[in-house]
């Protein structure tokens, strides 16, 4: 089984692999994207949100679909990269900084994402069958509550235990930590859900 420990990789690539993470989660896609559109700001729209739900609002199907793309892949890039340069442990690192990086750019004052399409990403990059389990999830509390938002904070909460299970235990907490942020950012749509309020799949308007 491959070491994971943080502590075997050394002080410099720990460090490296933060940085390396950081820089690729922090680039703001929707924002540059809907710019490059002509389309302004999409933080003046909608949540001020700059995640692919966001970019959606504008009514450019084909420009969220081009955001959730490039927020999943710059988690990806960063733990191949990483993973090349440092091996498993760097991959670990990098991927918790591209999450952090996407929710907290400092090029936009630290406000960034919600997190989901970065946090698959980064699952992509660690463990790719990990990605099929959170889409079954997924798929499964869509089909039974239609809520989008419930079902990636259940799939959420699946991959940290499903990761220990398989004798994964590094990459299982760093991804609770994902997790535990994710909820931490979705405080809305949680309190939505308890009211009741919470859109559903196919609603209009």
């Amino acid at each position: 089984m491959p070491d994971f420990s943080l502590f075997s990789i050394g002080t410099v690539p720990v460090a490296a692999s933060l940085a390396l993470g950081y820089i690729l989660g922090s680039i703001p896609f929707g924002l540059l994207l809907t710019r490059a559109a002509g389309m302004g700001d999409i933080r003046s729209i909608g949540s001020g949100n700059i995640g692919a739900t966001n970019v959606l609002r504008t009514g450019n199907k084909k420009l969220a679909a081009a955001t959730l793309l490039l927020d999943a892949l710059k988690g990806t890039i960063a733990v191949l990269l990483a993973r090349a340069l440092f091996g498993e442990g760097g991959a670990i690192v990098a991927g918790v900084a591209a999450f952090l990086g996407h929710l907290f750019p400092v090029w936009l004052g630290f406000k960034g994402g919600k997190g989901v399409a970065t946090y698959l990403g980064v699952l992509l990059g660690l463990m790719p069958v990990m990605v099929l389990v959170f889409a079954f999830v997924w798929l499964s509390m869509a089909k039974l509550s239609r809520y989008s938002s419930l079902s990636a904070l259940t799939a959420t909460l699946v991959i940290p235990v499903v990761l220990w299970i398989l004798g994964r235990p590094e990459m299982a907490l760093a991804m609770a930590l994902l997790t535990i942020i994710t909820w931490w950012k979705h405080k809305p749509n949680i309190e939505r859900l308890i009211l009741g309020t919470e859109s559903r799949i196919g609603d209009k308007g």
